[in-house]
């Protein structure tokens, strides 16, 4: 049986929806396949994200990820909205999840550090619901 496949979509795939890309693959591959993606395309991944998953997890998500159009991701089984404060993007899934996360594009370390340590634990829940 093949894994589920699962979607993290914002608008501009530069932030949140990269970290939990980059998280799910660090720590919950065995669980489902994991893309992101967004509407819109930034330029590359916002740097700030870069530096503090780089710090927090070694992990340089400039080396496996880019911006991705929702056009760019295969067909998935589950969306999760990273909580966009304006309309989401749509995607066709069979499941669905609005995580509601502040965007920390411009704030301080500290409050990327919580939306990233928020975005590890809502990875930790889903790997568990579909494991």
């Amino acid at each position: 049986m093949s894994k589920p496949k699962v979607a993290f979509i914002c608008v501009h795939n530069s932030c949140r929806s990269q970290i939990a890309e980059a998280l799910a693959k660090h720590f919950a591959a065995d669980a489902f396949e994991s893309y992101s993606a967004g509407t819109q395309l930034k330029d590359r991944i916002n740097p700030d994200a870069v530096r503090m998953m780089k710090r927090l997890y070694n992990i340089d998500m400039e080396e496996s990820q880019r911006p991705k159009l929702l056009s760019d991701i295969p067909p998935v089984d589950v969306v999760v909205t990273m909580g966009c404060n304006v309309e989401c993007p749509y995607l066709s899934c069979r499941r669905r999840e609005d995580w509601g996360l502040p965007d920390p594009t411009g704030k301080s370390d500290a409050e990327f550090i919580s939306v990233i340590r928020a975005i590890e634990t809502k990875i930790a829940e889903l790997a568990g619901s579909l494991r």
